[in-house]
């Protein structure tokens, strides 16, 4: 059963942190390169950070390079986003996915508000 389930967000101040988990069924996280979007109200969905099967490469949107950093648990299938400095700019559904299909779970919600 393919399923990817995200979670960790919530609201935050400009300037705080917040960190998302994925899970992920193993069929198509093992060996695959994972990546975060994220959609903001009205606008396309987004490409966030990616990071390599192996987690020794990672790239990010222009607008969060230096403020995330995205890492991946292979023993435990886990994908993660941290992210500091939040803005309100950042505020969007995020979503993860893998390289293998294209599937998508529910989301988690990221509110920047003050």
């Amino acid at each position: 059963q393919v399923q990817l389930v995200e979670s960790g967000g919530g609201l935050v101040q400009p300037g705080g942190s917040l960190r998302l988990s994925c899970a992920a069924s193993g069929s198509i996280f093992s060996g695959y390169s994972m990546t975060w979007y994220r959609q903001a109200p009205e606008k396309p969905r987004e490409f966030v950070a990616r990071i390599t099967s192996a987690g020794t490469m990672t790239n990010y949107a222009d607008s969060v390079k230096g403020r995330f950093t995205v890492s991946r648990d292979n023993a435990n299938k886990m994908l993660y986003l941290q992210m500091n400095n939040l803005q309100p700019d950042d505020t969007a559904i995020y979503y993860c996915k893998s390289s293998k299909l294209d599937f998508w779970g529910q989301g988690t919600q990221v509110t920047v508000s003050s």
